[in-house]
């Protein structure tokens, strides 16, 4: 019989305010302990890569398992940010979680999809559409990502979806290309329309926040653009008074940047649409010297019950939450999705 020494009381509540108390064993990670007792928990990679199994701790101790890494930064882990799959209780315990518990039965399934077109859209961007086959079906909430298997081989790469649930059976993904990328190579050589890909989904906890009225600030590096135009077109989209939306989109050169066209035209549909556009280096006329988080400023004068969504690599994404931490922005307010390079 284990002791209460050997058992830690581990409080998890979802933003419905739906509470549950675990007993978490020493060793067994919280999300395991979750996930043993049913609970409807966001997860996916379980490795600490992917933050679907974010969650924020608000009392008592916990940390990542001693020398594991995850995706997320120190300044993240100083605010009280976990990885459930990576976390293990120190005695008794609370977290919370940024979603309903209704939002965890959508559970992720494995799905057959054709390509509809692959197409360049910027210099080291890729448009891929591809659409569900006959027979399979997902559904996804806006800024969410699928697992897709490169077809020829059983490598799997994570995107977000730039279209949106309405859009379905269509899912269109923006796929930055990487030299000697395993997917990249197939895009670039071998993909062809009306080839079968196989794609898992829907996966992660970084989605647009429902009902929100308070003016919404989107930064955005690089491919990070994807979930910020599935979220754009849903807020379009949805009845009522929409709420502002103050987007900060940048990449490395003007050569970088793709689906301005896009950008513009929601600018026309979305009155309350504000793009700043960004490049670390170069020139371009429609586009601010520097980076997206800089773009934003005092200026803006945010409320502190702003919503802001961050979606690029980790330096970035620290340098945003510090940011706008600075400006006034609540931390439990700040969402971020991490975008790493998968390498070959």
């Amino acid at each position: 019989m284990l002791t209460s020494a050997e058992v830690s009381e581990v409080t998890l509540t979802f933003a419905d305010g739906a509470e549950h108390v675990l007993a978490v064993e020493a060793g067994q990670n919280v999300l395991d302990a979750g996930l043993a007792a049913g609970l409807p928990l966001l997860h996916q990679c379980r490795s600490g890569s992917c933050s679907s199994c974010l969650a924020r701790l608000t009392s008592g101790h916990a940390e990542h398992r001693a020398g594991a890494s995850s995706s997320l930064t120190p300044s993240e882990k100083a605010e009280g940010l976990r990885l459930l799959c990576m976390t293990e209780a120190q005695g008794g315990c609370s977290f919370s979680l940024g979603y309903d518990s209704k939002v965890g039965e959508t559970k992720p399934v494995v799905a057959q999809s054709f390509v509809n077109a692959v197409e360049r859209v910027a210099a080291d961007v890729v448009r891929l559409e591809l659409e569900l086959a006959e027979g399979s079906w997902m559904t996804f909430r806006p800024g969410q990502f699928i697992n897709v298997t490169v077809p020829g081989t059983d490598v799997v790469r994570s995107y977000s979806m730039a279209t949106t649930p309405a859009d379905l059976p269509r899912i269109e993904l923006f796929i930055r290309l990487l030299p000697g990328g395993v997917m990249s190579d197939w895009l670039e050589n071998r993909a062809a329309v009306d080839d079968v890909v196989t794609i898992e989904g829907p996966f992660g906890a970084f989605f647009l926040k429902d009902k929100v009225k308070a003016p919404h600030v989107m930064i955005a590096g690089g491919t990070g653009l994807a979930p910020m135009l599935s979220m754009i077109d849903t807020i379009r989209a949805t009845p009522g008074k929409k709420p502002p939306v103050l987007l900060s989109f940048g990449c490395q050169t003007p050569e970088g940047l793709f689906a301005l066209d896009r950008l513009e035209l929601r600018g026309h549909w979305l009155p309350g649409l504000e793009t700043r556009l960004s490049v670390d280096r170069g020139t371009c006329e429609s586009a601010r010297t520097g980076n997206p988080v800089a773009a934003i400023t005092a200026d803006d004068a945010l409320p502190p019950d702003a919503v802001a969504y961050l979606c690029g690599p980790p330096g970035m994404i620290a340098a945003a939450r510090a940011h706008l931490e600075a400006l006034g922005l609540s931390s439990e307010n700040i969402f971020a999705e991490h975008f790493t390079a998968s390498g070959a």
